[in-house]
Order: C-alpha cells, then structure tokens, then sequence
C-alpha cells in the first residue's frame, strides 16, 4: 500500500511515536485522524497540520472505552467515507518487580497494553470487511518475544498481541484485510525518560516512525526495528533458554 492519498486512523497519537507518524503521513498527502485523552494536544497537533496544507481530523477518545473506540471509527468513516489504514498505537511499559507487584498492577497494565488494542481491532475489522479492503498495523514491542527484566506484565501483554495478530492475519485475508505487527526496540520518547529503565540501542521518535510507514507501505508482517536488536531477537529465539536468560540478564546489569 503506497501511503499517498489515504485515509489514516491514528490511535495515540497525542504525542510521541503516534504524533511523529501522524505528522510524516500528513507531509505525503494523507488524510489524517489522530485520537488520544487529550484534546489539546490533538488539536495542536491539527491545526500544525492544517496550517501546513494538510488534513487532518481530532478526535479525543479513551482507547480503554470500547464505546469510544467504535465512536471514533464511526466519526472517521463519516467524515471521509473509509478508513484504508489505521496504526494502533497504544502502551506502556513501566518498570515492574515481580516480587512485589500486585494482581491489579500486572491486570491494569494488561488492559492498557492489550484491551486497547482489541477495542479498536473490532471496529476496524468490522469496517474494513465492508470496504473489503485494508491495513491495520499493531505497534507491538521487542519485549513481546521475551521476557525482559523489569518489564514481565508488559512483555505478557505484547506477547498477546502479537499473537492475535497473527490470527487475524489468516482469518481476515478472505476479506483483504493486511495486519503489520512492528516492534520497536528502545524509542526515546518524553514518557520513557525517566522511567529507570536500562535502553540500549535507543533511537529517536522520528526515525522509529520512519520505520514504521516503511513497514505500513511494504506490508510487513512482522518487522522488528532496528536491524542490530532484530538479529538479537532472531538470535534469541532459537538459543536454549537458559542461555538466553543469562545474556539478557548480563545485558540488562551493563546498562546500570
């Protein structure tokens, strides 16, 4: 899909990666719907990028509310007719002590990492299967393959997403639905930078969105990014557990 000329649901988008993707789309001619909590953020976002030439609609919503992820679905429809590709772009990822957590902590993080993600999947889906055609793209995470210190709950709830993606991915291509799951290593975003968690490798908001679109336009199944912790992943998959285990726990105690 060349992502010229379309129509781009954006979930998260207040700031952040959401934020860099959507201003980079609205530069190559896209119709841009961006939602988030906060409402002043959207509309600066929008006006920034109207005043530029481009297009673009706000739209304030809580991803935790399926009712106002099927009404932000429904608004983007009316106002341009379809939607032919949607990022959703919803997480956090704390630090974590599993020694200490609570259930509601881990459940909690659980929801906002994965309850998200499905309230926006079925409207879309339910959209797109009208249209017959799209592209929804998951922004998943590293942490999603392993268990990565600090960060149990989150890894779980990325885990589950990857893994819905992939269901869908085969039951919907009678449909013409694409999925792209992305999985960004460390990004260096406002939430994340004091939240004391070791980010090697790290690399900015703009260029993870770079990475993003490439994989949107390609329509990449799964594309980890960047290249050196896509080789690490790959790597660590197929070495024993517990010398996967004791790399990371090494690699993680060097970035104290």
């Amino acid at each position: 899909m060349k992502l010229e000329n379309k129509t781009v649901l954006i979930t998260g988008a207040s700031s952040g990666i959401g934020r860099s993707v959507a201003e980079q789309l609205a530069a190559k001619g896209n119709r841009v719907v961006v939602t988030a909590r906060r409402q002043a953020l959207l509309d600066a976002l929008a006006e920034q990028i109207n005043s530029a030439g481009g297009e673009c609609l706000a739209i304030a919503s809580d991803a935790l509310n399926e009712g106002d992820a099927q009404r932000v679905v429904d608004e983007t429809v009316a106002a341009f007719g379809q939607i032919d590709a949607a990022l959703m772009n919803i997480g956090d990822g704390p630090s974590f002590n599993m020694a200490e957590e609570t259930p509601a902590a881990i459940k909690g993080n659980m929801a906002l990492n994965y309850d998200t993600m499905v309230n926006y999947l079925v409207p879309l889906i339910q959209q797109m299967k009208k249209q017959q055609h799209g592209l929804i793209t998951h922004t998943n995470s590293l942490a999603g393959f392993l268990g990565l210190p600090q960060q149990g709950p989150y890894s779980a709830a990325k885990a589950a997403g990857r893994i819905l993606m992939d269901t869908c991915r085969v039951e919907l291509a009678p449909y013409n639905i694409k999925f792209t799951s992305v999985y960004p290593g460390f990004v260096a975003t406002e939430r994340v930078a004091e939240d004391g968690i070791p980010a090697p490798m790290e690399i900015s908001e703009a260029r993870a969105a770079q990475y993003i679109i490439y994989a949107m336009e390609k329509e990449k199944m799964d594309y980890l990014f960047p290249a050196v912790m896509r080789w690490l992943i790959h790597l660590a998959r197929i070495l024993p557990k517990p010398v996967v285990n004791a790399l990371t726990k090494r690699m993680m105690a060097d970035e104290y």
